[in-house]
């Protein structure tokens, strides 16, 4: 066990060293700082759920005490913890009368979405303990990305002239010399910049449900990249799962319905519940890929179709995305992959 521990502490100075580089902001560094939670969850999947608690431990400390407390933290909240948690229901067991039963993959990729909108919350209160300071820089976030994406289109009010000119009296004239009629008193607000502000509040709104949308994708990937390491190596304790039977259980349907009605509380509960069906919704999506992978075993042309849809996902850059959380909702809510008389995962 103390050489578990040691495995451990060493795995976890790795994983602070690549998130720590990412304050070099370089290309490199941010590629470093994705693979961080890879050598907390290799140690928790290889030898223990300890091993990995030593590792998020001792590089939650090495953080805290080599650069700053708050990056420490972050560390442990962002990076650290998710990884050892994932890696301990990963490996959670019981004993039946049939034998060993491992923690259903359904409802392990239920809490990699539960997971990814906690860690979400937790970083964001740490670096905003003010809800109103985080929704201020959530909007300001917005902001920068609609103009970005939705430039001004009319030049400025002190360069705008119509074809009126103004004449020694003051009074603007025509083209044809006569006097023009004063203008409509114009708007101090421009329609245009009205529409950006909309825009930019109701993308400040789904920023939460974005982030914590990649972060449950990245998870799940990690898990199954690290799983996959360790098999090859051959410490991985329980069997290889049947993955695109994963199927999570009706139960995480209430999930989503609480998520839902949590979107209208205010502060940080409304933004834990916009993060929470934002990762329920990759959570979906990837089980609507596992359900269409087990859908179409035996059929002839399964190449081709697989081929196909996987395509589709790149051409349209994951907007297809959709399309799978929805077969996902309806696979878990009709329940129809699971034989008759099966307990639910």
């Amino acid at each position: 066990m103390a050489q578990h521990i040691g495995i451990g502490i060493g795995a976890g100075l790795v994983s602070a060293l690549l998130f720590g580089v990412l304050l070099k902001a370089t290309p490199l560094a941010i590629l470093l700082y994705l693979v961080a939670p890879l050598p907390i969850l290799i140690v928790g999947l290889g030898w223990s759920h300890k091993a990995a608690l030593a590792a998020a431990a001792a590089g939650s400390l090495a953080l805290v005490l080599v650069i700053a407390p708050f990056m420490g933290l972050a560390f442990a909240a962002y990076i650290a913890l998710p990884a050892w948690w994932l890696a301990y229901l990963t490996l959670l067991g019981r004993e039946t009368p049939a034998g060993l039963e491992w923690y259903p993959t359904g409802r392990l990729l239920g809490w990699i979405a539960a997971t990814a909108a906690l860690a979400f919350i937790a970083i964001a209160v740490l670096s905003s303990p003010n809800h109103a300071a985080f929704d201020a820089q959530l909007r300001g976030l917005a902001q920068t990305l609609v103009q970005t994406r939705l430039p001004e289109a009319r030049p400025p009010a002190e360069t705008r002239r119509a074809d009126a000119r103004p004449t020694a009296g003051g009074d603007a004239v025509g083209k044809d010399g006569a006097a023009a009629p004063d203008p409509a008193p114009r708007a101090d607000t421009d329609p245009a910049d009205v529409t950006r502000g909309e825009v930019a509040d109701a993308l400040a709104r789904v920023v939460p449900a974005f982030a914590a949308n990649g972060l449950a994708l990245l998870l799940a990937f990690y898990l199954w990249a690290s799983a996959r390491i360790v098999k090859i190596s051959g410490r991985l304790p329980r069997p290889w799962p049947d993955i695109p039977s994963t199927a999570m259980p009706r139960s995480t349907l209430a999930a989503v319905a609480a998520a839902a009605a949590m979107c209208f509380a205010p502060g940080y509960v409304g933004v834990f519940g916009v993060a929470l069906l934002g990762a329920f919704s990759a959570a979906f999506a990837l089980q609507g890929l596992a359900a269409f992978h087990d859908r179409s075993r035996g059929r002839p042309g399964r190449g081709l179709m697989l081929f196909g849809m996987y395509l589709i996902l790149f051409v349209t850059q994951g907007i297809a995305l959709v399309a799978l959380t929805l077969f996902g909702l309806a696979d878990t809510a009709l329940d129809r992959r699971r034989p008759k008389g099966d307990p639910a995962p």
